[in-house]
C-alpha cells in the first residue's frame, strides 16, 4: 500500500497542471488497488491543501459513485455478495438513511462500496442517488483532508471515543420504522407451515 501511495505522490508531483486530473483518476483506480479511501483523501490534503484537496476528493469520489451506480447492476455476483454483507451488518429489512451513510463513511473500516450499495437501495433513481452521493461524500473528503495529518497522532483512547461517538450518532440518525411488505413478511412462515 505504501508503494501505491508513493506512486500517487510521484505521479501528482510530476504532473504539474495535470496533477489534479491524475489525482481524480487515481480515485477511480483506488478500488482496484485496494487502497482505503481515507488514505487517498489524506494524500490529496497533503498535495493540494485543504480547500483544493477537498474539492478534488469530492470530484474523485463522485466519479467512483457514478461508476458504481452504472456497473453494479451489470455484476450480479458482486451485487449478491454486497447484499449478503449488507444484510449481515445492518439487517435484511433495515435501510440506512442518507445521514447514517454520511457518518458511516467517516469510519475507516466500513467499506465504501457497501455504503454506496445502501445508498442506491435508498435512492434508486440516478438523480436522487447523485445528490445523496454528493452529500455523503462531503464529510469524508472534508474530515480526512483537514484532519489527515493529525489522525496519525491520535491516541488509541481518542480514536475509540471518536468511533463510539460516530456509532451513537449513526444509531440516533436511524430510521424509526421499517416497512415490510406482506408477502415478504410471511415468506418465512410458509415453509414452516408446510413442514
Amino acid at each position: 500500500m505504501n508503494e501505491d501511495l508513493s506512486l500517487l505522490l510521484i505521479m501528482v508531483e510530476a504532473g504539474g497542471i495535470l496533477a489534479p486530473l491524475a489525482f481524480i483518476l487515481f480515485h477511480l483506480l483506488r478500488s482496484f488497488l485496494f487502497i482505503p479511501v481515507s488514505v487517498v483523501i489524506i494524500a490529496g490534503g497533503v498535495l493540494f491543501g485543504t480547500l483544493w484537496g477537498t474539492i478534488f476528493s469530492v470530484i474523485g469520489l463522485m466519479g467512483v459513485s457514478i461508476f458504481f451506480y452504472v456497473f453494479i447492476d451489470k455484476m450480479p455476483k458482486t451485487q449478491e455478495r454486497i447484499m449478503k454483507i449488507k444484510n449481515r451488518w445492518f439487517g435484511e429489512y433495515r435501510n440506512l438513511t442518507v445521514s447514517q451513510i454520511a457518518i458511516l463513511r467517516l469510519i475507516p473500516f466500513v467499506h465504501y462500496h457497501l455504503l454506496s450499495f445502501c445508498l442506491k437501495q435508498r435512492k434508486p433513481k440516478f438523480k436522487d442517488y447523485l445528490k445523496a452521493s454528493f452529500l455523503t461524500n462531503i464529510p469524508i473528503a472534508f474530515f480526512c483532508t483537514i484532519f489527515g495529518e493529525y489522525i496519525s497522532t491520535f491516541t488509541p483512547s481518542f480514536i475509540l471515543l471518536t468511533l463510539l461517538g460516530l456509532t451513537i450518532l449513526v444509531y440516533l440518525l436511524r430510521e424509526r420504522q421499517n416497512v415490510i411488505k406482506w408477502n415478504v413478511f410471511f415468506k418465512g412462515t410458509k415453509g414452516k407451515a408446510a413442514g
